[in-house]
């Protein structure tokens, strides 16, 4: 496992990447219009109702998980219910502190042409509803290391992250800043509690 440091600089380098290649926006737009504008309509609802359901999936798992820890009195899953929590508070916190500092206008306001089909109403990068997403599935790939669990948590959070751009309401690099944040914080928590665990000498569920 990176150390905290590690994850930091990456994540720091990532994100600056993804936003400097923003600012070329050409890429941007293009890709948008492929997916947006070429997109097939039956689908349409479908996405509408991933899209919706990213924040309930995303913030009703850790619950869930807490709740079961509380009612059965396992410690071990009330400290997995906490990681969880605690990735999708920092992520969060992270994307509305980056999306008010850079305020990058939603695709359909600066193009007229790009098709609005879901709600987007705050500054456009990073993408919410990805980082949610992510940081949710790396969180349980950590809590659970299975193959199963891995590939239908990011799979469930790459269907996120597409069905906003599909819909309208985010450019691809919003979407991969997104996923930068959703990921790095929960490695950020994972590392933290740890860390946490190793002082007292227990193993990091325990």
């Amino acid at each position: 496992m990176m150390n905290k440091n590690t994850v930091t600089i990456l994540f720091t380098v990532a994100l600056a990447f993804v936003y400097t290649t923003a600012l070329g926006q050409n890429p941007d737009i293009d890709i948008l219009k492929v997916v947006n504008l070429n997109r097939n309509s039956a689908l349409d609802w479908p996405f509408k109702f991933i899209s919706a359901a990213a924040f309930p999936v995303s913030y009703g798992i850790p619950l869930m998980i807490l709740m079961t820890g509380f009612r059965r009195k396992k410690k071990s899953l009330k400290r997995k219910g906490w990681y969880m929590a605690g990735s999708m508070i920092m992520s969060a916190i992270v994307v509305n502190i980056l999306k008010y500092t850079f305020e990058r206008p939603r695709p359909f306001i600066s193009y007229p042409f790009i098709e609005k089909l879901s709600a987007g109403g705050s500054p456009s990068f990073p993408s919410g509803h990805t980082s949610d997403a992510m940081a949710m599935a790396m969180a349980l790939s950590l809590m659970y290391p299975r193959w199963y669990v891995i590939i239908l948590s990011f799979f469930w959070a790459g269907l996120v992250g597409y069905s906003r751009m599909d819909l309208g309401v985010h450019y691809p690099s919003d979407v991969l800043a997104g996923a930068i944040v959703g990921v790095g914080c929960s490695l950020v928590v994972y590392w933290l509690f740890k860390k946490q665990s190793s002082k007292v000498g227990h193993p990091i569920w325990a």
